[in-house]
């Protein structure tokens, strides 16, 4: 599979962010703090594939600052070229535009040298949508803002589709960062699926309706005096929004898995998702063709976060081993090609 930017570069060789001395002394000398200013800087753990740092000004602004990473934090060899920060930066500034007020956090600044950028803080007090699920607490609301986000997204870049494909183009990051670690490598660790998952990498290549996140996951959001805020764009590109749809479920499934006392709700909540996400998706030309991709894409994924680069920390060996066994199951039979069906089939298998 051709890489074309997944090369062992060096990341920001002459700043590290994550040295606060280091930082502070880059933004004073660069004009973008004060001489004499002495904000907190407080290092974010869990970047995988950035270096990520909150930046607190006496002002009383505040900034997190992102730095990517040549080779991601994780167990097996995974690089990736950190140039990738200013496709993200891209994002930002599309996905403000089309995304609702208040849920894209404004880009402040980005610097190619070092391959950066700088965005608004999420105001404090907050938290992320994965620590507050995996902890058993699942907000229908939550999942109604999430799929009302994502489908219009998808809808509002289609219906600029003639001004966003030339710029949202270049599929190249999420090849190295979805594709060949989710898909190519999980079909290496599970030979069973190779055709499914070939088959599913060609027409995933092959499809090209609208703008696609490509990260849409709780990892990615903060909860906000009730309101949801999307982060992390670097994958975002031009293709299927399929993956979007199957990437997401798959979180809320593997969670239905890990946590039997509320499997029942986690499973209601991904049949919620899908409905929402169509009436916001609304009547675009390709809506009656998405389901049994989303259906295929949500397999994919389900077994790529057991069997592919990026496995889902949180899951037992056991859980990784019946969950890898239910959804090859699912692909070597009939497999589903309705959402709901497919809901059911996998809580169902467990």
């Amino acid at each position: 599979m051709s890489e074309p930017h997944a090369s062992p570069v060096l990341a920001g060789k002459h700043l590290d962010i994550e040295q606060p001395g280091a930082l502070v002394a880059y933004l004073r000398r660069t004009g973008r703090i004060g001489a004499r200013e002495q904000p907190a800087v407080r290092v974010l753990s869990g970047g995988v594939s950035n270096r990520v740092v909150l930046l607190e000004r006496p002002s009383g602004e505040s900034w997190v600052l992102k730095q990517a990473l040549a080779k991601l934090r994780v167990r097996v060899d995974w690089y990736s070229s950190p140039e990738r920060i200013h496709h993200e930066a891209l994002g930002l500034r599309w996905l403000e535009r089309l995304a609702p007020q208040g849920t894209i956090t404004p880009l402040v600044f980005e610097d190619h040298e070092h391959h950066l950028l700088a965005m608004h803080a999420v105001p404090e007090p907050h938290d992320n949508w994965k620590t507050l699920l995996l902890a058993g607490h699942l907000s229908r609301d939550h999942v109604t803002q999430a799929a009302q986000l994502l489908g219009e997204i998808h809808r509002r870049a289609w219906e600029r589709r003639g001004e966003l494909l030339p710029i949202f183009e270049d599929r190249s990051y999420f090849e190295s960062l979805r594709l060949e670690p989710y898909y190519g490598y999980a079909a290496e660790q599970a030979p069973a699926a190779a055709a499914f998952i070939e088959s599913l990498i060609a027409e995933t290549r092959d499809c090209r309706l609208t703008l696609v996140h490509g990260d849409y996951s709780p990892k990615n959001v903060l909860v906000h005096e009730g309101r949801l805020v999307l982060l992390d764009h670097e994958v975002i590109h031009w293709g299927d929004p399929a993956f979007d749809i199957g990437f997401f479920l798959t979180h809320l499934l593997s969670k239905a898995h890990h946590l039997p006392a509320h499997r029942e709700a986690f499973a209601d909540a991904a049949g919620l998702f899908w409905r929402v996400y169509l009436e916001a998706a609304g009547r675009v030309e390709w809506a009656a063709e998405l389901e049994p991709r989303a259906a295929r894409h949500t397999l994919g994924c389900l077994l790529a976060r057991v069997a592919g680069r990026s496995q889902l920390e949180y899951l037992s060996e056991a859980e990784r081993t019946r969950q890898r066994e239910g959804v090859l199951a699912l692909m070597l039979g009939a497999a589903p090609v309705r959402v709901s069906e497919l809901i059911h089939t996998f809580v169902e298998r467990l």
